[in-house]
């Protein structure tokens, strides 16, 4: 009997394609991959996806055609595990793939400890503390998750040479309940961190007094701490043995007084300046109120 495949053309959101595909456990087709584009086909950071998906489940099954640009996906069942390790590459930030893994983990048969090398902080995707700071304790109050739930940035990696390190371990969820949050809040307090990587810890500070500077007007509670890193010295390479880029950059995360959660990242390219626009964004959105990812 041929298999019945759920057609789709294009790569808009592939990702959520693969995830929706996992979890029904329905085969999934793409065509049209990026035809008309200069570079058709899949991206290097999608079949990074797709090798993290098999380290996740047993029995996937993929075939691309040689130009790349045509999918088939037969998903598999989630098992999970633990030590399992995965190199993210340099062209997508660790959050592209953390949010993946709680997406399947949370319904795989055994609870999962994985360990996801790349790019902790960038300008293009959520950062690493974004996610352990807003999405966890999120996920935690809404679906019932206390115990068995942690991630650990060990290593902080900035693009494009990466080298950071993600720790996450991630319980089985044995229920899901409704989600409400229609009631959004005004913010009450304000959390932070300003990282440092292979540059002098007074940027960290610089970035810290800037962003206080504007949120401390509107807002008494605002505390941000720096977390300087020196780099990989001569035991801890970065990407393909090179070393880690240096970077600097900010997350910031909102608690309103409903208990929502609000995050807003900047990374590396403007310092100073970047850590004002965050504050600013911050007033504009605490004036209104939410909860959720920024």
């Amino acid at each position: 009997m041929p298999t019945q495949y759920v057609r789709f053309t294009g790569a808009a959101d592939l990702r959520m394609r693969l995830v929706c595909s996992t979890l029904a456990g329905r085969p999934l087709r793409v065509d049209d991959i990026r035809v008309n584009d200069q570079n058709p086909g899949l991206r290097d950071y999608e079949a990074s996806l797709l090798r993290l998906l098999d380290k996740l489940t047993n029995g996937m099954a993929v075939e691309i055609n040689e130009s790349g640009t045509a999918l088939k996906y037969k998903p598999g069942i989630v098992t999970g595990g633990r030590r399992i390790t995965h190199d993210c590459g340099g062209s997508r930030g660790i959050g592209y793939f953390l949010e993946t893994v709680l997406c399947v983990s949370l319904f795989a048969k055994k609870p999962v400890d994985v360990t996801l090398t790349g790019i902790t902080n960038d300008e293009a995707e959520m950062s690493a503390d974004t996610f352990r700071t807003v999405t966890l304790p999120m996920m935690k109050r809404q679906f019932g998750i206390e115990e068995g739930v942690s991630m650990t940035i060990a290593k902080r990696g900035a693009a494009p040479g990466g080298g950071g390190e993600v720790q996450l371990k991630l319980p089985i969820a044995k229920e899901l309940k409704a989600v409400d949050w229609t009631e959004e809040g005004l913010v009450k307090r304000v959390r932070g961190v300003a990282f440092t990587l292979r540059v002098s810890p007074q940027t960290g500070n610089r970035l810290v007094d800037a962003c206080r500077g504007v949120l401390n007007k509107f807002l008494p509670d605002v505390y941000i701490f720096t977390d300087h890193h020196p780099g990989d010295g001569k035991d801890g390479p970065g990407i393909r043995g090179k070393k880690s880029t240096p970077g600097f950059g900010l997350s910031l995360v909102a608690e309103t007084t409903t208990g929502c959660l609000i995050g807003a990242d900047a990374a590396s390219s403007a310092a100073k300046a970047a850590a004002e626009e965050l504050g600013s964004a911050w007033d504009e959105e605490g004036a209104e109120g939410g909860g959720g990812d920024a």
